[in-house]
């Protein structure tokens, strides 16, 4: 779980400007027309994928180290969430989607969405959560990137003139946890420069996703299975995303969406786009 060891003193709204989780997948429905003309990625991915990794990231420790016990959490947690404004919401389609076999010729499915969510607890309270997915974008890459609020003063200067410090928890394809902050720049000046501090996590021969969900189940495992009180909680906030007709945009392939996600988040200061693998190893 993200929030344990080291970062539990912080994680809370005293010091969180805002979360923002990005599902990027630099592909089409490759094939899957029809099935996604019947889900659009409001259902595909963030009903269930999303709203756990918003679960996990912000749920409270559980008491014991059992498998109730944190599931137990994530329904709390879950159940706290403010069903989905629509005006909150944000729809795109990328350019030559209505191409795709089995796709509509007037389809208005999304491929792409952007939104931002509430969690009304006593922690969370007032903190932003910005979630977007979508096919055909620059990378495939999911990440959660947590931003922290400007102190009152910088060493380097006034702090509303320099980026946030933010935390960075990449999932996938590769798995690590950075911390970006501001450091002194070499030099006899006393001036401030962006540095980001990477622990990775190596993979190795890991089992996939999917192979590790089947072993779970031969096991009787079901820690990382869905609670039918969890999945009834994220259609609740999903629904009125879903039944409002939110309109869709139209966007180029291998942009980051429709231009119009960017008002979703303009108030805290625009996306972080994850970067590729490559540029990361750099």
């Amino acid at each position: 779980r993200f929030a344990n060891s080291f970062l539990e003193p912080i994680w809370d709204r005293r010091y969180v400007a805002s979360v923002e989780i990005t599902m990027a997948e630099n592909f089409g429905v490759q094939g899957r027309g029809r099935f996604y003309e019947e889900v659009g990625a409001i259902r595909d991915v963030v009903q269930n994928h999303l709203l756990q990794v918003v679960a996990l990231l912000a749920m409270e420790a559980p008491s014991r180290q059992d498998i109730d016990s944190a599931r137990d959490q994530k329904s709390v947690l879950l159940k706290s969430m403010r069903p989905l404004d629509p005006r909150d919401v944000v729809r795109g389609q990328y350019q030559g989607y209505r191409g795709e076999d089995g796709v509509a010729k007037e389809s208005t499915v999304e491929t792409f969405v952007a939104l931002r969510l509430f969690i009304d607890t006593w922690r969370w309270a007032n903190v932003p959560f910005y979630v977007r997915a979508g096919k055909r974008l620059p990378v495939t890459a999911t990440e959660v990137i947590v931003e922290l609020k400007q102190p009152p003063r910088s060493v380097f200067g006034k702090a509303g003139r320099r980026p946030a410090n933010y935390f960075r928890f990449r999932l996938s394809p590769e798995v690590f946890i950075s911390l970006n902050a501001q450091a002194k720049a070499p030099g006899e000046g006393f001036h401030g420069e962006e540095v980001e501090l990477v622990a990775r996590h190596h993979l190795g021969d890991e089992m996939s996703p999917y192979e590790r969900l089947l072993g779970d189940a031969l096991r009787g495992d079901a820690t990382l299975f869905t609670r039918e009180d969890m999945v009834e909680a994220a259609w609740r906030i999903v629904d009125p995303a879903i039944s409002a007709g939110v309109p869709t945009h139209p966007y180029a392939p291998g942009t980051w969406g429709p231009t119009e996600a960017d008002r979703i988040i303009a108030g805290d200061g625009g996306w972080h786009d994850p970067a590729p693998v490559a540029d990361m190893n750099a």
